[in-house]
């Protein structure tokens, strides 16, 4: 499977190369094309090796790959780059967050429609708690997912949201898609926002960032009958899953995700982006 990389500022970049092209992770899926990064950045992301060729817009690449990855750190970007390729009828991966806004998150939902493939995106993240899946069982119905992680308002890739994404999609995985408007509680360190979701509450946490570093992500889990409290350890490979089920969808054509659940992290997050500007 022949990828492109659109979007090389971001440090998952050089993961997926280094999972995808050098260590061959996933077979024969690997990365052909760049797109999208400076004259620098290109060369030493191809200097990896398995890179073939680069080009200035997405559009260049239709018809000279099979499946794209969209990675731009900032989400407002992700709509421009990925929807003429889902409308070319070429596969896309949208790094998290799908989109910076809900309007542009639908437009790429309905650019994959138009062009009868298939769109995915998630965070990391959201497969660290997907891997705790068999353990919930014991603990009853589920009456709240806390996550915790850190939050940069002044982040110029979408304030909260740059940071807040993974703690969202955290938050929101074992639970079906939240309901009307957060309660949001705003402290100089930190942001508190409750979402019902179902029978259960979806909990963020954000905790401010400072020079010191950055609270560790985590998410606790509680049910009917007990409580599951997990920090997550991001290894060297935390970005494979992602790519994993990428491919996957590629190969199989299920989707990983219903439109829903790549919808309503982006949802929420606009909601969280109104109730904390940057400081």
């Amino acid at each position: 499977m022949r990828l492109g990389l659109i979007g090389l500022d971001n440090t998952h970049a050089d993961h997926a190369i280094r999972h995808l092209n050098t260590e061959r992770a996933l077979g024969d899926v690997r990365i052909v094309a760049l797109c999208g990064g400076t004259a620098e950045r290109t060369a030493q992301l191809s200097g990896q090796g398995g890179v073939e060729f680069g080009v200035d817009r997405p559009e260049d690449l239709i018809g000279r790959i099979d499946a794209a990855i969209v990675m731009d750190r900032d989400g407002d970007l992700h709509r421009p780059h990925a929807e003429p390729l889902l409308k070319a009828g070429v596969p896309v991966f949208v790094d998290k967050p799908l989109a910076g806004n809900s309007a542009d998150a639908e437009a790429i939902l309905a650019a994959a429609r138009t062009g009868g493939v298939l769109v995915t995106s998630s965070s990391a993240l959201r497969w660290a708690v997907e891997a705790m899946r068999d353990r919930l069982e014991a603990l009853g119905p589920i009456r709240s997912v806390v996550a915790t992680g850190p939050v940069q308002r002044e982040s110029p890739y979408g304030g909260v949201a740059f940071y807040g994404v993974h703690v969202v999609e955290m938050a929101l995985h074992l639970l079906p898609p939240p309901e009307g408007e957060p309660q949001i509680s705003v402290l100089p360190g930190g942001v508190l926002a409750v979402a019902r979701a179902g029978a259960a509450h979806a909990v963020l946490n954000l905790v401010e960032r400072d020079a010191d570093g950055a609270v560790p992500f985590a998410v606790q889990v509680t049910g009917t009958r007990g409580v599951l409290a997990e920090q997550l350890s991001l290894g060297k490979d935390y970005t494979l899953p992602a790519l994993r089920r990428f491919a996957e969808m590629v190969e199989s054509g299920k989707r990983p995700l219903d439109e829903e659940a790549l919808l309503a992290p982006v949802r929420l997050l606009e909601s969280l982006t109104r109730a904390v500007p940057p400081r």
